[in-house]
Formats: C-alpha cells, structure tokens, sequence
C-alpha cells in the first residue's frame, strides 16, 4: 500500500479582512463558502493555473471540499479548501487561492483568511471548541504564528485554538 505524503501547506494570509477585499478599489465582498461539486472540477486545473489536484481532493471520501465564491457570483471560485474531521479537531489537509489571487497583481485579498475562518467555524459546529490543525511549510511557521495567532505545535504541526478560532470567525461571518 502506497503510503500518502504528507503535504505542507503554504498559503500566505495576505491581509485578515473582512470578506474578501478587492486590491485595486478595496471594496469589500461578501462571500459564501460551499460544497465543491463536481461540475467545478473542470475548471480547477493545473492548466488552469491551480497547483494542486482539486478531483484527487474530491474524490478522496475521507476528506471534505469547499469553495470559497462572491455571494451572487457562484461560478467564479475564490479559494479551496479541503479538510478532515477528526475526533477532536479539523485538520486542513489543502488551501489554495485561486491563480488570479496570487502574488502581486491578485485580484482580491483575505482568501486564504477567509477559508482558515470556516474550517474553525466547522470545528464549532462539530463540538471541537473551535480547534484546527494543518502541517505548514517551515518558511511559513513564523507567519502563521504572527498573521494567524496559530501555535507552532512541533516539527510541522501547527493549531488554531478556541479564542483565535472565534477572532477569525467573528472577522470574516457575521451572522
């Protein structure tokens, strides 16, 4: 049997916002954070310019996948996420921003925050008290630590407990 690596992930919190801010004028957008169907997933490409593989995310039944859209805009797809539920926490296995959310001339900021904000909000919903978990890149451990208020477990692993967990969902949902 073919032992699953381990991905770490890399996403930049750009700017905490709320919803999503547009970089050029800096409206804000409200957004929604849904199922990933699987009509989504001809268009989450690499030739598209998505790094990872979104339909192996998709298909893998012990994982849970998410889009992150414009409310009113459905089609277009912000973010993805995808995550486990474990039997105390939800641990991010994938986050990625869409391609033209990326680097300097992104389109809108606060994804990434935006999508770390709901999997704390699924802790809750789950009994978790609002804790998650993710493996980060060892460039990106600092980062996380100062943008995010995640706390550097050891080696790769880092968590999101309860009072960060509710900052962030009181940031980006406000109902």
């Amino acid at each position: 049997m073919k032992k699953k690596k381990r991905i770490h992930l890399d996403f930049v919190i750009d700017k905490l916002t709320n919803s999503i801010q547009n970089t050029v004028s800096g409206d804000s957008f409200p957004t929604d954070v849904t199922r990933l169907m699987k009509s989504d997933l001809k268009q989450l490409t690499k030739k598209n310019g998505w790094n990872f593989d979104w339909k192996e995310e998709f298909n893998n039944n012990s994982r849970e996948t998410y889009k992150l859209t414009i409310s009113n805009n459905p089609n277009i797809i912000q973010g993805l996420l995808s995550f486990t539920i474990k039997t105390d926490h939800i641990h991010m296995d994938l986050l990625e921003s869409a391609p033209f959310n990326i680097g300097r001339n992104k389109i809108y900021e606060g994804v990434p925050g935006n999508l770390v904000a709901y999997a704390c909000k699924v802790s809750f919903q789950n009994g978790f008290n609002g804790f998650i978990s993710f493996t980060a890149k060892t460039k990106l451990i600092e980062h996380y630590e100062k943008t995010l208020g995640a706390y550097h477990f050891g080696n790769h692993l880092m968590i999101i407990q309860t009072q960060v967990a509710q900052k962030l969902i009181d940031r980006y949902f406000k109902n």
